[in-house]
């Protein structure tokens, strides 16, 4: 076996770029994600039956079908059903934002219940008004619970972000795959993309092990 990463000397800082749309796209599904994936959480432990049973429904579906399926779905059937030119980008974010979410509404809602009830019931006793109850008192108790699972989430959600080069997003992987069919050699550069790919994810786990250490400070 013969390795030369020289033949792709030239090619490195293209690959490199990629790494700004990589993260563009991670961020902006990561924050669709976090937000609808709270307001599910909340719908799921509220008494309003008809929401809480529709937000279930949204998470089987996005649980139990392949992301790769809703991806191109959105992306190509879009422009079929409402003549809408969508771009890559927008469709990328649009199915890993709701996909995110489903995944997030659970961890959420698991984080929240796991805060002791007792707590829930004196602040109503004492007439804290529910929305401040749960930004006060619940939420930054939960968070702590979550943080781990949230951080898995956004890993999952950096690493599966590659799928959108399968739409034409030029990312980290769209661009190795374009260096090496240009230079005909396909380990070198696919290697540097996952190089590019494990430094991410790990400054990813280091920063949010430092959050988690700030957030345990208080315990």
């Amino acid at each position: 076996m013969f390795l030369d990463f020289s033949k792709i000397a030239d090619k490195s800082t293209y690959i490199l770029g990629g790494i700004i749309d990589t993260l563009q796209f991670t961020l902006l599904s990561a924050v669709v994600g976090i937000i609808l994936g709270t307001i599910l959480a909340l719908i799921k432990i509220s008494n309003n039956r008809p929401l809480k049973w529709l937000a279930i429904f949204y998470t089987s579906i996005f649980r139990g079908t392949p992301l790769i399926l809703q991806l191109t779905l959105i992306y190509f059937s879009v422009p079929q059903l409402f003549n809408y030119d969508i771009s890559p980008l927008m469709a990328g974010v649009i199915a890993f934002g709701l996909n995110s979410a489903a995944y997030t509404s659970e961890t959420i809602r698991a984080g929240i219940m796991a805060v002791d009830r007792g707590q829930r019931e004196a602040a109503l006793s004492l007439g804290i008004p529910y929305r401040k109850m749960m930004l006060d008192i619940i939420f930054p108790q939960a968070l702590k619970n979550i943080m781990p699972a949230m951080v898995n989430e956004g890993i999952n959600l950096l690493k599966d972000s590659a799928l959108v080069s399968t739409i034409g997003v030029t990312d980290v992987l769209r661009r190795a795959n374009i260096v090496a069919a240009e230079k005909f050699l396909y380990f070198e550069p696919l290697l540097l993309a996952g190089i590019i790919y494990y430094v991410m994810v790990m400054t990813l786990t280091w920063a949010a092990r430092g959050f988690e250490r700030r957030l345990r400070r208080s315990d």
